[in-house]
């Protein structure tokens, strides 16, 4: 899938109206249908299945739906799931780009990744309570790169109270090993299924604390598909498997370098020290020579979490990268402004270029999490920075550690400055 985008000077860009809020709009079903239609031969051909809990406890009210994002294909299961029941779906805004009118259509509610939204809720609120419309929502907001969860804002648990709706989640197996966002969309001949759970009604959403809610959602999105893939040996037997793969797997654990790591074909390689790892078709890596220091593909970037912590609690983290810079203002397109240069260390985030007319930093206290993707929207790899006014989306022009890394020092470095008590 692509976006559109133009090319333009910034300041052309910054002095384009912002557009206005609008509320949702209740799905049209028609276009509900045409969906459900379209995403047939990708659901049939991974034979997909679902199961549900507890569902019946819920049956005819409108519920806020919370999935795990793995792949594009997250969408067509819901489709299979919840047709003809109405949903609307909170959707990245840069989804709108160049389609408005169809996101609308479809019900869709735009919102910023990783970025403080005080309209979203009441958006959520107005669909559930006035449209009587369910809303489907991703709460970890981006891909897993792992294929383990990624973290949920906190105290969702006050998301929940606040709409006072029933809440169902919808947990797949399959979606990330069909198409794990580092492999670059070549999709694996791989099932894919479903468990869809009433998480609470809404009466046991009054009774309980917005801690117990905040466990019960870490609990239900608690999973790990390199570990599901194993203990159900399912066998992913194409020769690219391994594409990307250095995308986050960036540090070689044998000689510790950085930037050198290759994955083409079915082989892992150093290019430094020369190590081989090959991915076997249960998701295993086992060394071609010497130790395999990490087969399980989460704990190699576990691995490489804690030594971001470590340089970040030794005040040595920098993340620097020559980037092109594509800017979004409203949702008629992605407007490429010129070159930057990004800059990531224990204070956050730096923006510079399009000849010193552009400085934008970001604190490390701006949220949780980063929006970075691999192959976004077909452009590049990306990471993304902004405010409610303007998001600002950058492209390495040489990715080598770039996105994985930096998403890694983002979490970390925001729960360091959490924790960390201020003195008076």
């Amino acid at each position: 899938m692509k976006i559109r985008t133009r090319k333009k000077s910034y300041d052309a860009v910054m002095a384009l109206p912002k557009g206005k809020h609008r509320k949702p709009m209740h799905p049209n079903f028609l276009l509900q249908s045409i969906i459900r239609i379209a995403a047939m031969p990708d659901l049939r051909s991974t034979r997909f299945q679902y199961r549900t809990h507890g569902m019946e406890k819920i049956k005819g009210q409108p519920c806020l739906i919370l999935m795990n994002h793995s792949s594009f294909i997250d969408l067509m299961m819901a489709s299979k799931i919840f047709y003809p029941m109405p949903y609307g779906i909170v959707c990245t805004s840069d989804g709108f780009v160049g389609k408005e009118w169809l996101m609308r259509l479809l019900g869709c509610i735009p919102t910023q990744k990783f970025v403080s939204d005080v309209t979203l809720i009441r958006d959520m609120e107005y669909m559930l309570k006035e449209k009587k419309t369910s809303v489907l929502m991703y709460p970890e907001a981006s891909y897993s790169f792992d294929g383990t969860a990624t973290p949920l804002p906190r105290k969702m648990g006050v998301l929940l109270k606040k709409l006072g709706v029933p809440v169902v989640t919808v947990i797949t197996q399959g979606a990330f090993a069909r198409d794990p966002l580092y492999n670059g969309l070549q999709k694996r001949k791989v099932r894919t299924s479903a468990d869809v759970t009433c998480l609470a009604t809404a009466e046991e959403i009054k009774s309980k604390t917005v801690r117990e809610l905040d466990d019960m959602l870490d609990a239900a999105f608690t999973f790990d598909n390199f570990a599901w893939q194993k203990e159900n040996r399912i066998e992913i037997k194409e020769k690219f498997r391994a594409d990307g793969l250095e995308r986050i797997l960036y540090k070689c654990p044998h000689c510790g370098t950085e930037g050198k790591m290759e994955g083409k074909g079915i082989p892992l390689t150093c290019h430094h020290c020369g190590k081989v790892w090959v991915l076997d078709t249960l998701g295993q890596l086992q060394a071609t020579d010497g130790e395999t220091e990490y087969a399980h593909i989460p704990d190699w970037y576990a691995w490489e979490r804690a030594q971001v912590r470590q340089e970040l609690e030794a005040g040595t983290y920098r993340m620097e990268a020559d980037v092109d810079i594509g800017i979004m203002v409203d949702f008629k397109a992605i407007y490429k402004v010129g070159t930057g240069h990004l800059s990531h260390c224990d204070e956050g985030f730096r923006l510079t270029g399009c000849d010193g007319k552009l400085e934008y930093t970001q604190g490390a206290l701006a949220c949780y999490g980063l929006y970075a993707d691999y192959y976004w929207y077909e452009i590049g790899d990306m990471i993304c920075i902004g405010n409610q006014d303007v998001l600002y989306y950058c492209f390495p022009k040489d990715s080598g550690d770039v996105v994985a890394r930096s998403r890694l020092a983002t979490e970390e470095l925001y729960k360091m400055k959490k924790r960390r008590p201020t003195t008076a």
